[in-house]
Formats: C-alpha cells, sequence, structure tokens
C-alpha cells in the first residue's frame, strides 16, 4: 500500500475497568489517519473533555501485534503495547508522571485507506500491582 494522510472523524470509546467497577468515556472528534512503512497513524487533538486539554493524541499501529499511544503536549505519555510482553512506559497527568507496566491482551487492526476501526486491550499496573483492564476502541470515517 502506498503512503496516505487525510482528515477523519473518530469516534472513540474507552472503558477502563477497576476491581469489578466499569467506566466509559465516549468521544467524537475530528483527527487525521495516515499510512506510511506498514504503519497506520490516527491522531486527534485532545480537549477540556479528555482531561489534556493543550495535548495531540497519536496512536501507531503495526498489523495486529504492536500499537503505540504518544501524547504530546503539558502531560506526555508514551505507551506500547504489544501482545503477550509486558512493557514499563511513561504515563503523564496533570498531577505529575509515573512509570507504569503495560501488558496487551488484544489488538485488533481493521484499518485500511477508507477508515475502518480499532481495539485495544491491555491491563495496566504500577509497581507490579494491578490498577485496571483497560478497551479502546476507535470507529475511523473518512470526512
Amino acid at each position: 500500500m502506498e503512503k496516505f494522510s487525510k482528515p477523519v472523524m473518530i469516534k472513540m470509546k474507552s472503558i477502563q475497568d477497576t476491581d469489578g467497577e466499569s467506566s466509559e468515556m465516549e468521544l467524537i472528534t475530528e483527527g487525521n489517519l495516515s499510512y506510511d512503512s506498514g504503519r497506520y497513524r490516527v491522531s486527534y487533538k485532545d480537549s477540556e473533555a479528555t482531561g489534556f486539554e493543550n495535548s495531540v493524541t497519536s496512536l501507531e499501529i503495526e498489523d495486529q501485534r504492536f500499537a503505540t499511544i504518544t501524547r504530546d503536549g503539558d502531560s506526555p505519555t508514551n505507551l506500547v503495547l504489544e501482545i503477550n510482553k509486558k512493557h514499563h512506559c511513561h504515563y503523564g497527568t496533570p498531577y505529575g508522571d509515573m512509570m507504569v507496566g503495560i501488558y496487551a491482551h488484544k489488538i485488533r487492526n481493521e484499518l485500511s485507506e477508507s477508515g475502518g476501526s480499532l481495539y485495544l486491550k491491555y491491563t495496566i499496573d504500577i509497581n507490579s500491582s494491578y490498577i485496571s483492564d483497560n478497551e479502546i476502541i476507535l470507529d475511523i470515517n473518512q470526512k
């Protein structure tokens, strides 16, 4: 596939389950979908609704096995998701930065030049203590 970059509409649903208590957040925003060198990249500007105003979040996906979530701005973050592997990653918040463990359970990449969907499921821990199970579901459509 040849490289491309285009504006898209992104519908994101984020689910966090902590000790049986589940919380969900949904967001619809404009963003960008691109492809280059075997990787898709989805990016969007964060807002007050996400809690990370003045930041840009990017998800980079390679096949069904590897993804990164990067946030640039006031609370920089770099999470690495690789199926069946744990990565220690930097997570920035408005209250300070921390190192977290990220263990990816599932990556389902159904992206194409016309949009598509992306599903990520992973567990977060801090100092090997369980924090939460997380799911991110993206539906991407051309503008």
